[in-house]
């Protein structure tokens, strides 16, 4: 039989305090603001808030705790987002059309599995299941930032222009004016060892790279609206295929929630002047690769980004501003196995058509980033609070 584990105590209060945040996210939103999908790509408030609470029901106290039965069986449907292996699930385009539960109800439910989970923890638990109350807590914190990333497109599709809260603020400004920060390459190891890492950190190897320079900085809003007024959005020559043809599709000419004129910006805090020395937000990967084009750089691959963050950590703002796209494809680590069980549905399966970012964001909740942590999104997202480092060859 697996070892019971003392600590259980201090992951209550870990798990406590991880859904406290989660409740707290929705307080400036109106039980209107929670159930509004502005895109597909993007879900409601009030499922965020279900969705995280089925996961711990599911995966932790269906199996762990003697006795517990499901919620409600229409929750299991509504609120399961691509885990085929335990059950059916709801269209995700058509999650902002489900008005009943209403969000009252989803807060009852996150009150009995709080309470479900607190009884679980008062008996102990095994390693194993501690691990997976782990990754529960990580899986709810990746949503605390899909909360803010999605309401502030819902926000943004209001011709009000309604802020979430008039005292955020998103990103800071860059304070050096630093060069690239040169490194010689060689043989390195990339990929997360010891301490908690998703599946897809793993397992630790080595990869060779060239030398190379790395930019001290973040690309800010001013080096972004050289490249929009010099006519990048119009130059074929920098962007890879697919781009051009969204680009063109789209009559995309500058970064998503920026003003015409350029001059201002679509924010948390709603509309507000453009800060030039702000880093650049709201671009896809063609975006971002077709600006590095224009500088003569490029996008750095994952390994290089990683090795330039262990080596160099007083490189400005790899974490809490926003995250960094690479040119490296999402795939699997050599010797990558998913995780055991239905929670191996996680990452594994969409390593195909996405890329791979890194650092986090200043919606990132503290303590969530490290160097190893492998985000992806789809080339053409552009919701996400996604910006750019640029690498020069050496």
């Amino acid at each position: 039989m697996p070892e019971t584990q003392p600590q259980s105590k201090p992951l209550y209060d870990r798990f406590a305090v991880v859904r406290a945040e989660t409740r707290a996210l929705a307080g400036p939103l109106t039980a209107e603001d929670c159930q509004v999908q502005s895109m597909p790509d993007a879900s409601p408030t009030k499922w965020h808030l279900g969705h995280t609470s089925w996961f711990f029901e599911t995966f932790v106290l269906v199996p762990h705790l003697p006795g517990y039965r499901t919620y409600s069986e229409h929750f299991d449907f509504i609120f399961n987002s691509y885990y085929h292996t335990v059950g059916r699930m709801h269209e995700r385009p058509a999650r902002g059309l489900v008005s009943r539960p209403t969000l009252d109800d989803i807060f009852t439910y996150r009150a009995h599995v709080d309470e479900s989970m607190e009884q679980l923890l008062a008996g102990g638990v095994d390693t194993q299941t501690a691990d997976l109350i782990e990754l529960g807590l990580n899986h709810e914190q990746q949503h605390q930032e899909l909360i803010l990333t999605d309401i502030k497109h819902a926000l943004s599709c209001n011709p009000l222009e309604p802020a979430y809260d008039t005292a955020f603020v998103e990103r800071h400004a860059n304070t050096s004016q630093s060069g690239p920060v040169e490194l010689p390459g060689g043989v390195i190891e990339i990929g997360a060892a010891d301490g908690f890492a998703f599946d897809n950190e793993r397992p630790r190897h080595r990869v060779m790279l060239r030398p190379f320079a790395i930019g001290h900085g973040l690309v800010t809003n001013r080096e972004y609206r050289e490249f929009v007024q010099d006519g990048g959005y119009n130059d074929v020559r920098l962007w890879l295929s697919d781009g051009w043809a969204r680009v063109q599709e789209e009559c995309r000419r500058r970064p998503m929630y920026w003003s015409d004129d350029l001059g201002s910006e679509f924010t948390l805090a709603g509309r507000v002047a453009l800060d030039p020395d702000a880093p650049v937000c709201h671009l896809d990967h063609f975006e971002a690769d077709a600006y590095a084009r224009w500088r003569g750089a490029r996008l750095p691959t994952e390994a290089e980004w990683e090795f330039a963050a262990s080596q160099c950590p007083e490189l400005e703002q790899l974490f809490g501003s926003v995250w960094q796209w690479t040119g490296s494809a999402y795939l699997g680590y050599p010797g990558f196995r998913p995780a055991a069980g239905s929670v191996g549905e996680y990452n594994g399966k969409f390593m195909s058509g996405q890329m791979v970012l890194r650092g986090s964001s200043f919606a990132t909740p503290a303590g969530h980033a490290r160097n190893t942590y492998r985000n992806f999104f789809p080339a053409t997202a552009r919701w996400q609070f996604t910006g750019l480092r640029l690498v020069f060859d050496l």
